[in-house]
Protein backbone atom coordinates (compact mmCIF):
# COMPACT_ATOMS: atom_id res chain seq x y z
CA UNK A 1 0.00 0.00 0.00
CA UNK A 2 1.47 3.33 -1.09
CA UNK A 3 0.37 6.59 0.57
CA UNK A 4 0.94 9.83 -1.29
CA UNK A 5 -0.48 13.34 -1.61
CA UNK A 6 -3.64 13.35 -3.69
CA UNK A 7 -3.58 14.77 -7.20
CA UNK A 8 -6.30 16.59 -9.11
CA UNK A 9 -7.17 13.46 -11.05
CA UNK A 10 -7.75 11.56 -7.79
CA UNK A 11 -10.81 13.60 -6.83
CA UNK A 12 -13.25 11.27 -8.63
CA UNK A 13 -12.13 8.24 -6.61
CA UNK A 14 -11.95 10.42 -3.47
CA UNK A 15 -15.58 11.42 -3.99
CA UNK A 16 -16.47 7.72 -4.40
CA UNK A 17 -14.85 7.05 -1.01
CA UNK A 18 -16.75 9.95 0.55
CA UNK A 19 -20.00 8.47 -0.76
CA UNK A 20 -19.03 5.02 0.54
CA UNK A 21 -18.43 6.53 3.98
CA UNK A 22 -21.82 8.27 3.88
CA UNK A 23 -23.51 4.92 3.23
CA UNK A 24 -21.53 3.32 6.07
CA UNK A 25 -22.53 6.16 8.40
CA UNK A 26 -26.20 5.68 7.41
CA UNK A 27 -26.43 9.05 5.64
CA UNK A 28 -26.31 8.05 1.95
CA UNK A 29 -28.04 11.23 0.74
CA UNK A 30 -26.06 13.69 2.88
CA UNK A 31 -23.13 14.19 0.49
CA UNK A 32 -23.50 17.55 -1.24
CA UNK A 33 -19.88 18.12 -2.30
CA UNK A 34 -19.12 17.53 -5.98
CA UNK A 35 -15.98 16.46 -7.78
CA UNK A 36 -15.69 20.04 -9.08
CA UNK A 37 -15.86 21.33 -5.47
CA UNK A 38 -13.06 18.99 -4.43
CA UNK A 39 -10.95 19.94 -7.44
CA UNK A 40 -11.44 23.68 -6.85
CA UNK A 41 -10.98 23.57 -3.07
CA UNK A 42 -8.03 21.19 -3.09
CA UNK A 43 -6.16 22.41 -6.15
CA UNK A 44 -7.51 25.85 -7.05
CA UNK A 45 -6.16 29.30 -6.25
CA UNK A 46 -7.25 29.08 -2.59
CA UNK A 47 -6.35 25.60 -1.31
CA UNK A 48 -8.72 24.70 1.54
CA UNK A 49 -7.57 21.17 2.39
CA UNK A 50 -4.80 18.63 2.08
CA UNK A 51 -5.65 15.12 0.98
CA UNK A 52 -3.62 11.92 1.04
CA UNK A 53 -4.55 8.72 -0.77
CA UNK A 54 -3.62 5.10 -0.21
CA UNK A 55 -3.31 3.05 -3.35
CA UNK A 56 -2.30 -0.40 -4.43
CA UNK A 57 -2.06 -2.04 -7.84
CA UNK A 58 -5.85 -1.94 -8.22
CA UNK A 59 -6.17 1.79 -7.50
CA UNK A 60 -7.08 4.14 -4.68
CA UNK A 61 -8.21 2.23 -1.58
CA UNK A 62 -8.40 5.01 0.98
CA UNK A 63 -8.03 8.69 1.69
CA UNK A 64 -7.49 11.15 4.51
CA UNK A 65 -8.57 14.76 4.16
CA UNK A 66 -7.41 17.40 6.63
CA UNK A 67 -7.13 21.14 7.01
CA UNK A 68 -5.71 23.72 9.43
CA UNK A 69 -7.71 25.20 12.30
CA UNK A 70 -6.78 27.54 15.06
CA UNK A 71 -7.33 26.67 18.70
CA UNK A 72 -7.53 29.47 21.24
CA UNK A 73 -5.87 27.07 23.71
CA UNK A 74 -3.27 25.41 21.49
CA UNK A 75 -2.68 27.59 18.44
CA UNK A 76 -2.37 25.89 15.07
CA UNK A 77 -4.03 22.48 14.89
CA UNK A 78 -4.92 20.11 12.08
CA UNK A 79 -8.46 18.81 11.75
CA UNK A 80 -8.79 15.38 10.17
CA UNK A 81 -12.15 15.60 8.44
CA UNK A 82 -12.28 12.04 7.21
CA UNK A 83 -10.12 8.95 7.05
CA UNK A 84 -11.78 6.42 4.76
CA UNK A 85 -10.65 2.99 3.63
CA UNK A 86 -12.80 1.09 1.19
CA UNK A 87 -14.41 -1.95 2.78
CA UNK A 88 -12.46 -4.42 0.65
CA UNK A 89 -9.11 -2.94 1.74
CA UNK A 90 -9.72 -2.74 5.49
CA UNK A 91 -7.25 -4.62 7.65
CA UNK A 92 -4.43 -4.30 5.12
CA UNK A 93 -2.63 -1.32 6.64
CA UNK A 94 -4.13 1.53 4.61
CA UNK A 95 -5.80 3.18 7.60
CA UNK A 96 -2.63 3.06 9.68
CA UNK A 97 -0.55 4.41 6.81
CA UNK A 98 -2.99 7.25 6.17
CA UNK A 99 -3.21 8.21 9.84
CA UNK A 100 0.58 8.18 10.11
CA UNK A 101 0.82 10.46 7.07
CA UNK A 102 -1.64 12.94 8.60
CA UNK A 103 0.25 12.92 11.92
CA UNK A 104 3.56 13.43 10.10
CA UNK A 105 2.00 16.28 8.07
CA UNK A 106 0.66 17.93 11.26
CA UNK A 107 4.06 17.67 12.89
CA UNK A 108 5.76 19.17 9.83
CA UNK A 109 3.25 22.05 9.91
CA UNK A 110 4.01 22.75 13.57
CA UNK A 111 0.54 21.74 14.73
CA UNK A 112 0.04 21.31 18.45
CA UNK A 113 -2.91 18.95 18.06
CA UNK A 114 -4.68 16.77 15.54
CA UNK A 115 -8.40 16.41 16.13
CA UNK A 116 -11.28 14.55 14.51
CA UNK A 117 -14.66 13.05 15.27
CA UNK A 118 -15.79 9.45 15.33
CA UNK A 119 -19.34 8.14 15.64
CA UNK A 120 -19.99 6.66 19.08
CA UNK A 121 -21.27 3.39 17.54
CA UNK A 122 -18.21 2.88 15.31
CA UNK A 123 -16.37 0.60 17.74
CA UNK A 124 -13.77 -0.63 15.21
CA UNK A 125 -12.71 2.96 14.46
CA UNK A 126 -12.69 3.91 18.15
CA UNK A 127 -10.55 0.86 18.95
CA UNK A 128 -8.23 1.70 16.03
CA UNK A 129 -7.71 5.29 17.19
CA UNK A 130 -7.32 4.44 20.88
CA UNK A 131 -4.81 1.69 20.08
CA UNK A 132 -2.67 4.37 18.47
CA UNK A 133 -2.76 6.67 21.50
CA UNK A 134 -5.66 8.96 20.57
CA UNK A 135 -8.08 10.07 23.28
CA UNK A 136 -11.78 9.80 22.45
CA UNK A 137 -13.46 12.63 24.36
CA UNK A 138 -16.84 11.19 25.20
CA UNK A 139 -18.02 14.22 27.16
CA UNK A 140 -18.13 16.59 24.16
CA UNK A 141 -20.99 16.90 21.68
CA UNK A 142 -20.58 18.04 18.09
CA UNK A 143 -22.58 21.19 17.32
CA UNK A 144 -23.45 22.13 13.73
CA UNK A 145 -25.61 24.35 11.59
CA UNK A 146 -26.16 23.05 8.05
CA UNK A 147 -26.75 25.41 5.10
CA UNK A 148 -30.46 25.67 5.90
CA UNK A 149 -29.67 26.29 9.57
CA UNK A 150 -27.20 29.05 8.67
CA UNK A 151 -29.80 30.77 6.51
CA UNK A 152 -32.50 30.39 9.15
CA UNK A 153 -30.18 31.71 11.86
CA UNK A 154 -29.24 34.77 9.84
CA UNK A 155 -32.87 35.50 8.97
CA UNK A 156 -33.82 35.33 12.62
CA UNK A 157 -30.86 36.95 14.38
CA UNK A 158 -29.01 39.16 11.92
CA UNK A 159 -28.89 42.71 13.13
CA UNK A 160 -29.52 41.91 16.81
Amino acid sequence: MNVRPARLEDMGPVLDLIRELAVFEREPHAVEVSQADLERDGFGPEVRFTCFVAEDASGIQGMALCYPRYSTWKGMVIHLEDLIVTETARGKGAGSALLTQVIRFANDQGARRVSWEVLDWNDPAIDFYESRGARVLRDWDVVQLDAEGIESYLERYEGI
